[in-house]
């Protein structure tokens, strides 16, 4: 009865609140500067919020009904889990689909978090949310153009091709030719996108809320308090221009002996405003495609350590890292001043694509991250837990929080065997960590509740660099991790050298230096004789 009541409260409070819309509505277009244009978001609007609220009622009386009765732990019970996490995760999409716009963006996310969500709504988001995006005809975009820089893209570039060559949940990219002849890419926004983002926001949490409120254990809040903190930057495209310039000054200032390897399309900001985009056109292969990567005569087990060692250097020096490094963002080129090996092989140069998502690590965060991931690939048990719980994973959590890093069990973690951290790819191993992301879930919830949303970010980024080595290595390798304890554990060392300044402790530092060297060292030895053990044994090692 009383949830019946609570229904009925509801549906009179959204018949009242259509109501009072109505007339609000009425009153801003008789109003508006652009009548045809506010009567389209006012007429749209509401039908996106009614999908809203239609959708999460659906998913909760779901979970509701199917799951009652049924015992907590009981195999009945997680069959019945399983099924219902796969209609929502359906449900979720259609909605997704339906509104656009961040909904998109919002799926994207979930795709990438993975075992920190239920695995039914990963690869649900995963299979579609990447190369199913909206697509804006052709006249939408001259409208925006037109908005933007006065005329359509015909009066502006020498050629523009109208059909666009990739759409993602905020813009699609066309390919033109500016008057002087050069081939560029431009980044065109979805219209109306800033319009309805403040009501998409409020959908979105409309959503999230809905579902904690009735299940708290399902805390995903923060990720709405991140798409409202990091959506309006994305949607500025001035923003993303100046990330991309800081990106690279930075590997030029702090990481120059890998600043060649590390590439982003320099910027038309002569044609680009924040709804448009006009950048150099890159002729390049997309990180997951193996087989154009071997055809450019690269080496993927090369891509695989310049994407760990760039990334590394974002994450554990400059504190300025690149957030959203799918494999749609990432871009491989043979690096244009090397020349081939004896072999016919060539280097590798790292293109990044999409800066509109970046966070800043503050000195504290970064030196604190730098230990944790030192204390990692040294399978340091004591350093390890110091460091989670500085940056808020708490003393009762701190071994789930490795467990998210690695995607292994604590046991493997401060294992102190050389290849502890290797992750296979294979079946065996995705099912177990299915299982252990199922039995924590509640747990997991809790973590991602505590922690700060600039380590949430990171451990986002590392699912989707984690996803890029599989793509290139069919799992990961010691050499990629071996590179993430050397920056990480050179980042800590410089980080102590800021913070003492007496000749008794630079002198400290310096041996520890001299300490970390050998201990390297003899990773490398020991990495090389594995190695080799293991190719004169028939093996294959990546």
């Amino acid at each position: 009865m009383a949830t019946r009541s609570l229904w009925r409260s509801r549906a009179k409070l959204a018949i009242a609140a259509s109501a009072i819309f109505t007339g609000s509505a009425a009153a801003t277009i008789a109003t508006s500067e652009d009548p045809a244009t506010t009567l389209k978001l006012c007429t749209t609007v509401p039908v996106r919020l009614a999908r809203d609220t239609i959708t999460a009622a659906s998913i909760v009386f779901d979970y509701q009904y199917s799951l009652w009765g049924l015992p907590e732990g009981s195999v009945e019970r997680s069959k019945v889990k399983h099924k219902v996490h796969l209609r929502s995760a359906h449900k979720l999409q259609e909605l997704c689909f339906k509104n656009g716009g961040i909904y998109i963006k919002l799926g994207q996310h979930i795709g990438q978090l993975e075992y920190l969500v239920p695995q039914e709504y990963v690869q649900t988001m995963r299979e579609s949310m990447l190369n199913k995006c909206p697509v804006s005809s052709y006249d939408q975009v001259c409208e925006v153009f037109k908005q933007e820089l006065g005329e359509t893209p015909d009066k502006i570039f020498n050629e523009f091709d109208p059909v666009p060559i990739a759409s993602a949940s905020l813009a699609q990219v066309h390919v033109a030719r500016t008057t002087n002849g050069q081939k560029v890419a431009v980044k065109v926004q979805h219209i109306h996108m800033t319009d309805t983002a403040a009501a998409d926001r409020a959908g979105v949490e409309l959503i999230v809320n809905t579902l904690h409120w009735f299940f708290p254990s399902f805390d995903y809040r923060w990720l709405v308090a991140e798409i409202r903190e990091s959506l309006p930057k994305e949607l500025d495209f001035l923003v993303e221009a100046r990330n991309s310039e800081k990106c690279l000054e930075n590997f030029q200032k702090l990481s120059p002996h890998i600043a060649d390897y590390v590439y982003a399309p320099k910027v038309h900001w002569n044609l680009s405003t924040s709804k448009l985009l006009t950048m150099e056109f890159m002729d390049a292969a997309q990180v997951n495609d193996v087989k154009a990567i071997e055809r450019l005569g690269i080496q993927p087990t090369e891509v695989a350590k310049l994407v760990s060692q760039a990334f590394a250097e974002m994450m554990f020096k400059h504190g300025f890292v690149h957030c959203d490094p799918h494999a749609a963002n990432l871009l491989v080129r043979p690096l244009p001043s090397g020349k081939r090996s004896l072999l016919g092989k060539r280097k590798p140069q790292l293109i990044l694509l999409d800066h509109g998502l970046y966070k800043e690590l503050d000195f504290n965060t970064r030196y604190n991250y730098a230990s944790l991931w030192k204390a990692l690939i040294l399978a340091d048990a004591k350093s390890i837990k110091e460091n989670s719980v500085k940056l808020g994973a708490g003393e009762d959590l701190y071994a789930l929080f490795a467990g998210i890093l690695t995607m292994k069990p604590w046991n493997r973690v401060v294992d102190p065997a050389l290849d502890h951290l290797v992750i296979q790819g294979n079946d065996s191993e995705r099912s177990e960590l299915q299982m252990y992301a199922s039995q924590y879930f509640s747990q997991i919830s809790e973590l991602l509740r505590r922690l700060p949303r600039v380590i949430l970010l990171m451990l986002k980024t590392n699912d989707c660099l984690r996803a890029v080595n599989n793509s290139l290595l069919q799992g990961s390798s010691l050499e990629t991790f071996f590179i993430i304890g050397k920056i990480s554990s050179k980042a800590v060392l410089e980080a102590k050298k800021l913070q003492r300044k007496s000749l008794l402790c630079q002198v400290q530092v310096w041996l520890e230096e001299l300490l970390l060297e050998a201990r390297l060292l003899g990773m490398h030895i020991a990495l090389w004789l594995l190695q080799l053990r293991r190719a004169l044994t028939g093996l294959t090692y990546k």
